[in-house]
């Protein structure tokens, strides 16, 4: 690729345009990073303009091979400025990056669309060299030949033109959707002096809320609450001021719903854009656009899968639903549950039933001692060792960086791994891959480079970061995708790594969790900060048996977001005028513990769907942990450190990207289809008693 470098110096004046897979954080600069994709679009152009004009008898790498190289470095330069945007939030990122998004946008949308190398293309394709391709590229050419033509590049010029230019528009709507939940989430503050209203509240909850007041200029003995999930979620569980909760559930659940920050006419426009381009590329609805290529196929049949899966639910959620309205009113006086009691109320019915309160863990779960038992197991699972890369730098002080090595002496790459919330940081938790390596074509292997960002607990005063269980899952969750990434040994790059069907991507890092949930794993590394004790086995065993505990809820709650995105895509018109938040309400609404349970506020800020890449897709993650749940079924038989049962996972998976279809790569491992059935066993147990439950609805 190449490096802008400055006459005689022999290092490159941008840094972004570094190649290699140590990229120099540190000399990085908002000011690089619109000459940088510019720099690396200008290339791709005239790559795209030698392609096109290549004559001769074609081969696959002079076609197919150089079309691979040419997307690959403006993927990797505007990957790092996205990537520095999401971490680093400013007005002046934001602003350089939105500068550049339109131009990406445009030449990568376009190339698909674009008709000389459409020709080329499919000169090649029907050359006497395709004919005699090897499975592998083979089955890149045919994948290659179908995105093209999904893509619209059989469409007359004027429609054509029609379908860039809203991939255009999607691209800066979804943006702007993100910073307005970004904007309306940093926004808000809770700020209490009142130690009476704190009651209910763990010491780790209060200490980290006083030094987060400290932070933001508070007065001493203020404490500090926000919309982010580390002070969000505890203060939901845990405080025992119902109208404390409220007021923190209705901001929450207003976030870019109004205001400066008002995401609803956006979210109208992204959902007219997508049905408009479903339409020019001859598809009913834009499910049926994205889904063609997954396993499930089509919107019909994600609806199907997504419906059934409730049916299955069902009998659990209407029994936790009594267990919980029951427990709210006898033994806390309630007289009727509302939605900003839920976490609390579900918590103290654990607490009751099981004598366990998650903050018991907390000193068991310190990050460090979490991240040294990860990579011990898949040292023993996957052959793949993992250690601290001295001296590298990094955009933040946060971020730690590591080397990945297998066992047979390959250098897999590096990642880098950003852990703790910041105000200039985007919510939640995700792995994105920078780098794309794998087996060179003239032998050896490529590094690969991926970064994992999350906002889990903040270190306390003493510098540790102890962490929830549930924020232990979301570690291993997180580094399963890292895996996916970096131990693919598929040579052709378009077809490696996570480019998977997007309801199989889940796999790899919902089976990781599994591990948090075994005894075992957990003696790897959960012990006591301060004693070294590791987890007693009656609070193992009271961890266990809560696993099931509310789960039909949570269940539930996550196909509501499944159905209503596939509803919204399949259902919706908006030509109609309607308003989609009613169609979110009509779908929400059967599906939660009550009317005012259903979260339809939350499409605004539902930025998995509306600003990720999640459209017509959230059902992936039950669809997937049916797949995990089913697929760790044989490490369970097997021994959960089995090396065999591990590496075999590695094989059909982990190292396999996109080289076979989904479906295979799963027989591969499991020797037969999946089985629903596991999932239900997992997550809900028993059939209630006397209830029968409908069939599997993956194998129909």
């Amino acid at each position: 690729m190449p490096a802008d470098t400055d006459a005689g110096a022999g290092a490159p004046a941008n840094p972004l345009l570094t190649e290699g897979h140590r990229v120099p954080f540190d000399t990085i600069a908002v000011e690089h990073y619109v000459p940088a994709v510019r720099s690396a679009l200008d290339w791709a152009r005239e790559e795209l303009e030698g392609l096109k004009s290549t004559g001769g008898e074609l081969t696959y790498d002079a076609v197919l091979g150089r079309f691979s190289r040419l997307v690959e470095w403006p993927l990797r330069v505007f990957g790092l400025v996205r990537h520095l945007n999401d971490t680093l939030n400013s007005p002046e990122s934001r602003a350089a990056y939105n500068e550049v998004l339109p131009e990406y946008t445009a030449f990568m949308s376009g190339l698909t669309t674009d008709q000389g190398l459409w020709r080329v293309i499919e000169r090649y394709a029907a050359s006497d060299d395709a004919a005699s391709l090897d499975p592998l590229r083979e089955r890149d050419l045919r994948k290659t030949v179908e995105e093209f033509r999904r893509a619209g590049a059989d469409l007359p010029e004027a429609e054509r033109a029609r379908v860039e230019a809203i991939r255009v528009e999607l691209a800066q709507v979804s943006t702007r959707f993100a910073e307005n939940v970004l904007d309306a989430t940093n926004a808000y503050e809770l700020v209490l002096t009142d130690a009476s209203r704190l009651a209910g509240l763990p010491e780790s909850v209060l200490r980290r809320a006083a030094a987060d007041a400290e932070a933001h200029g508070h007065a001493p003995g203020s404490y500090r609450f926000s919309l982010q999930a580390p002070s969000y979620m505890p203060f939901m569980t845990h405080a025992e001021d119902r109208e404390l909760r409220r007021e923190l559930h209705e901001a929450f659940h207003s976030i870019a719903l109004g205001g400066e920050h008002d995401n609803r006419p956006l979210l109208r426009e992204i959902l007219a854009l997508r049905r408009e381009l479903a339409g020019l590329l001859g598809y009913a609805d834009f499910a049926d656009l994205v889904l063609e290529d997954r396993m499930v196929k089509t919107g019909a049949r994600a609806l199907a899968f997504a419906e059934e899966l409730a049916a299955r639910t069902r009998p659990y959620f209407a029994r936790e639903r009594e267990e919980l309205t029951r427990f709210a009113r006898a033994e806390l006086g309630y007289d009727a549950l509302r939605p900003w009691d839920l976490r609390f109320v579900t918590e103290r019915l654990r607490v009751a039933r099981y004598d366990f309160d998650d903050e018991a863990l907390r000193p068991y779960f310190e990050l460090d001692a979490v991240l040294s038992g990860l990579f011990r197991l898949v040292e023993r699972l996957f052959g793949v060792s993992v250690v601290p890369a001295r001296g590298v730098p990094t955009w933040h002080p946060d971020v730690t960086a590591y080397d990945l090595h297998h066992e047979d002496g390959t250098y897999l790459g590096a990642v880098y791994a950003d852990w703790f919330p910041r105000a200039s940081k985007r919510a939640g938790a995700w792995m994105n891959p920078i780098v794309s390596g794998g087996p060179a074509a003239g032998g050896g292997f490529e590094p690969n480079v991926g970064v994992i960002g999350a906002n889990l607990t903040p270190p306390d005063a003493a510098g540790r970061s102890l962490l929830t269980h549930d924020e232990v899952t979301t570690v291993f969750h997180e580094f399963g995708h890292l895996l996916h990434h970096v131990m693919s040994r598929v040579p052709v790059k378009a077809r490696s790594g996570m480019n998977v069907p997007w309801d199989f991507i889940e796999l790899p890092s919902q089976i990781m969790e599994n591990w948090c949930w075994e005894k075992e794993a957990l003696d790897l590394f959960a012990r006591h900060h301060e004693t070294g004790a590791p987890i007693p086995d009656d609070l193992f065993e009271r961890l266990r048996a809560s696993r099931t505990f509310a789960a039909a809820t949570a269940q539930m709650h996550q196909l509501a977001f499944s159905t209503v995105d596939l509803a919204l895509h399949v259902r919706y018109d908006p030509a109609s005028g309607a308003d989609p938040f009613e169609l979110a309400r009509e779908v929400m609404e059967p599906l939660a513990l009550g009317p005012e349970f259903a979260q339809v506020r939350r499409m605004a800020s539902f930025t998995h769907v509306f600003a990720g890449g999640y459209a017509a897709g959230y059902y992936s993650y039950k669809w997937a942990e049916v797949l995990d749940a089913d697929a760790f079924s044989r490490f369970q038989a097997e021994g959960i450190f089995n090396p065999d049962t591990g590496r075999d996972f590695a094989r059909a998976v982990l190292e396999a990207g996109d080289s076979a279809d989904a479906e295979e790569l799963f027989r591969r491992f499991m020797g037969r289809d999946p089985d629903v059935s596991a999932l239900i066993r997992r997550n809900l147990g028993p059939s209630p008693e006397g209830v029968s439950t409908p069939g599997d609805p993956v194998a129909r």
